[in-house]
């Protein structure tokens, strides 16, 4: 065989095994797999224990998919257990304003979020398929996000060329 042969068997054989891929969904950059039969112990999830109520005339009408009184509110379990105020997770006080409003000074972008997710998405699917033939461990995640990480020592080094403190910064060894 000449050696434009083998290109074109290869580049052939490439875009064969490429299209196997699953059209519309995005790739998964980091692939964890159960290894056992036994149950996931991720997907229980434990709640309040059960009250009886004063009245059961009293009771509200059920809301189909709405809140349940048992069900698991984190943030509000975590405030109240370090000595907060659970209820004022759903208001919005003067200095949190101020600093939603100083935050906000030069325009924000309503949509960032779809924004964001569109890039990732665009990301993740240029590098879905680094590892196609999965050679080696699979951790496509790294390579697609390594530009972004941050470097904690260069960044400290950067803020104290510029004169800005860093108290909270270990000292250097």
């Amino acid at each position: 065989m000449r050696k434009s042969h083998v290109i074109i068997l290869l580049t052939a054989l490439t875009v064969a095994l490429g299209g196997c891929a699953k059209r519309g969904e995005a790739p998964k950059l980091a692939h964890f797999k159960k290894t056992g039969n036994g149950p996931d112990e991720f997907t229980v999830l434990p709640t309040h224990p059960l009250q009886t109520p004063t009245s059961y005339n009293a009771l509200p009408a059920p809301t189909p998919g709405g809140v349940n009184l048992v069900d698991q509110n984190p943030e509000a379990d975590g405030i109240a257990a370090l000595g907060g105020n659970a209820g004022a997770l759903n208001s919005t006080s003067a200095a949190e304003a101020n600093l939603i409003n100083h935050a906000r000074r030069e325009g924000a972008t309503p949509d960032i979020r779809q924004t964001l997710r569109t890039e990732d998405n665009d990301r993740r699917r240029r590098y879905g398929r680094v590892n196609i033939f999965r050679l080696g461990p699979i951790d496509d995640y790294t390579a697609a996000y390594k530009r972004q990480w941050l470097d904690a020592d260069a960044e400290k080094q950067r803020l104290e060329r510029r004169g800005i403190a860093t108290p909270s910064a270990p000292p250097a060894e």
